[in-house]
């Protein structure tokens, strides 16, 4: 018994000093990084409060809450929503040194809970930076996003813009207005369908069940998680519902693309086997498939996962962008009829009485084309890019920056400086047709104007948004003329903004369309 004593008194001691020494290691390792980050200059911060951070001081729609805290702190700013530091760009030449001078450093992705389970952890748009986001992107562009693509898929855009032109002559014929925002989200939905899927998806119960999928999907992908931002609070997601809605979400989405792939594999067992993606009629499903069943060497894992995934990827960029860009358009023309006047009248010259206007008809729209370049300026539909986090500790402007730090950049705020632009909270396209900002394009060189990004990070389907966007509205003004519901004023139209990861309309486009006869 008395050894026993002695065994138990040797552990004891033991244990105690094990103990002691690890939480004199801890102490050591938070003294170490504190003395390191003592010695950082950190950009101008509002001073914050113990867990949130700087949330209390986010009021409304986050651009213009960061656009607010910007006018205080300036263009370079360092907030901490809950536990995670932030540094938010609010200027074309910082936005420039992130994108262009450290794009290295700045190409990573934070980790969003939700996006990752909606996507497998698997997809594009929202990978770190890495090996399998590089060969992710390589197959995306080449097989659905370049030039030559888009291209090939003309004909798809040019018989569903028929196809909705037609369904609006019919409504607008039977009822006194059009419902335009839920035509637009349609328009896209179909066209991305036919050219990722090989089919259209919106017939009967299963074409309303799968658009009721998709609006859920985009908002759970913009909604905030406070999971990401205070971690010790993900529980609240349980009492919300988000959890629940997440997952319920992910069922659906994933019982569908089963269903789209199952079709797919049962259309190649009647054609026997995959092609190599260079048939027009192969749509970005078969590509995938054919990727994932083949010996093609892309250096990384290609499961059925990242097959679903990167088709998500499309719906999510090449659905919600293009719809809002051409809801903000058509807002903002019937606001301003003269300037809706001056640019039918290009349209209508051009077209010179056809009823349909084709891609080819597009090279000589100038200004119909800087409509919707200042439409991208003053409503960009992802006013924040896509959050970005660095991957190694720098320096901009003589700021440090910490490794992890989450950046936004407030495309919405640089694209109404006044340093910039000439009255910048005004709608004028003709600001790209005859003055200093004619040669401003939105392809990611000009960093006054950056709605889809720029660098390794920017979007990649540029080409794919402003064929859909351009081709739409050229028909919507040829073959219409446009007013607001009866007994309303343009002036008085209510432009409120929904948060998203886009921003729509908070409120319905709804208008009158009367048939124009040339």
């Amino acid at each position: 018994m008395y050894q026993f004593i002695q065994w138990l008194e040797q552990q004891a001691h033991s244990n105690l000093f094990y103990l002691i020494f690890f939480f004199l290691f801890i102490f050591l390792v938070i003294r170490f990084n504190r003395s390191e980050t003592n010695n950082y200059k950190f950009p101008p911060s509002p001073s914050k409060l113990p867990i949130i951070g700087n949330l209390h001081q986010l009021h409304g729609s986050p651009h213009h809450a960061f656009k607010s805290l910007a006018q205080k702190h300036g263009p370079l700013m360092l907030l901490h929503l809950g536990s995670k530091p932030t540094l938010v760009v609010s200027s074309a030449e910082i936005a420039r040194v992130v994108m262009k001078a450290y794009d290295h450093v700045f190409s990573s992705r934070p980790e969003l809970q939700f996006a990752k389970r909606l996507f497998y952890g698997k997809d594009m748009a929202f990978a770190p930076y890495g090996e399998y986001w590089r060969q992710v992107r390589k197959i995306c562009v080449l097989q659905l996003l370049s030039t030559k693509k888009v291209q090939s898929f003309q004909f798809v855009r040019e018989e569903e813009v028929a196809l909705m032109v037609n369904k609006i002559k019919d409504s607008s014929l039977s009822t006194s207005v059009i419902n335009l925002s839920e035509m637009f989200v349609c328009l896209t939905n179909d066209i991305v369908c036919r050219v990722a899927l090989g089919k259209k998806y919106n017939e009967g119960e299963v074409g309303k069940k799968f658009k009721w999928i998709l609006k859920e999907y985009v908002y759970l992908l913009g909604v905030t998680n406070v999971g990401d931002l205070i971690p010790s609070l993900a529980w609240v997601n349980n009492l919300n519902g988000l959890n629940a809605r997440v997952e319920k979400n992910f069922r659906d989405l994933d019982s569908f693309i089963d269903q789209v792939i199952e079709e797919h594999r049962e259309k190649m067992r009647r054609i026997g086997g995959h092609g190599n993606g260079d048939n027009e009629e192969e749509d970005f499903v078969d590509v995938m498939l054919g990727i994932e069943e083949g010996d093609d060497d892309h250096g990384i894992s290609w499961a059925r996962d990242s097959t679903k995934a990167i088709v998500l990827d499309m719906f999510a960029a090449g659905t919600d962008t293009s719809s809002v860009v051409l809801e903000w358009a058509m807002s903002e023309l019937i606001r301003h009829p003269n300037i809706m006047e001056e640019v039918q009248k290009e349209v209508r010259g051009i077209a010179r009485g056809k009823l349909i206007i084709t891609e080819t008809d597009m090279d000589e729209m100038h200004y119909l084309k800087s409509v919707i370049k200042e439409t991208l300026r003053l409503h960009p539909p992802a006013p924040l890019l896509v959050p970005r986090e660095s991957m190694e500790k720098v320096q901009i402007q003589g700021y440090d920056i910490p490794a992890k730090t989450t950046v936004l950049i407030n495309a919405f705020v640089i694209g109404r400086d006044p340093k910039l632009w000439d009255e910048p909270e005004k709608f004028w396209p003709k600001r790209f047709l005859n003055g200093g900002s004619v040669s401003v394009d939105f392809k990611g060189q000009d960093f006054q104007l950056i709605p889809f990004g720029s660098g390794r990070r920017g979007c990649p389907g540029i080409l794919f948004a402003t064929s859909i966007i351009e081709l739409t509205l050229a028909n919507l003004l040829n073959r219409f003329d446009w007013a607001l519901p009866e007994g309303m004023n343009g002036k008085n139209l209510d432009m409120e903004e929904e948060s998203g990861i886009t921003v729509h309309r908070k409120n319905d486009l709804v208008l009158s369309a009367k048939q124009h006869y040339c």
